[in-house]
């Protein structure tokens, strides 16, 4: 006889996850809203978004204004793969927004459907990228201090020799004092040795 199996003892087969790949985010655009968006044609995994590097052009001044968060790009997880690949070809080069009130009439989604592509993909890159940064950074720093060093070791190269040739200076100075002083004395004793042999 053969073992029947019912159904609940059958596992279920996870669903295949689907990734999109954002290449550009609206201004002002953050993580909440595009869970909103999204949201309404699948549900959602994980969301990331790049942020902007705010590091200053070489030439540009530090401004101290409260700018909100920019962001660059971004990856968003849907839990079934057919639901990713049908957002990415329904709203890929499609306006964001109807309303000409919007702030987002102006710009058009640019997604693409990452085949093949897991989110450990994605962790990988991101650690390898914060990686890379830390090692520019400490590169940055020794430069900085090789250069700071040279700098401290020629202003004090420059003040020993200055102290050195002020030392000699000093010394041909005091020299000199010396020398005037004992022919003065060796004079002043000639002279008396003169007269004596005067009135001798």
């Amino acid at each position: 006889m053969e073992n029947l199996i019912s159904g609940e003892d059958i596992a279920k087969k996870p669903h295949k996850r689907g990734i999109i790949y954002l290449s550009s985010i609206p201004p002002y655009m953050n993580v909440i809203q595009i869970r909103e968006i999204f949201g309404q044609f699948g549900k959602l995994g994980r969301v990331y978004l790049q942020l902007e590097d705010k590091k200053p052009k070489p030439g540009e001044k530090k401004v101290k204004k409260r700018i909100s968060k920019k962001f660059t790009e971004g990856w968003i997880e849907f839990e079934r793969k057919s639901v990713a690949k049908k957002v990415a070809a329904m709203l890929n080069n499609q306006q964001i927004s109807n309303r000409k009130s919007s702030r987002y009439y102006d710009f058009i989604w640019n997604i693409k459907y990452l085949s093949n592509f897991k989110w450990v993909h994605l962790s990988e890159r991101l650690a390898y990228e914060k990686a890379a940064r830390r090692q520019k950074l400490r590169a940055e720093i020794q430069l900085a201090k090789k250069k700071s060093n040279f700098f401290t070791s020629n202003i004090d190269k420059k003040n020993k020799s200055a102290v050195s040739k002020q030392s000699i200076i000093e010394i041909g100075k005091s020299n000199s004092d010396v020398s005037l002083e004992e022919i003065i004395s060796n004079s002043n004793n000639d002279r008396g040795e003169f007269v004596k042999t005067l009135f001798t």
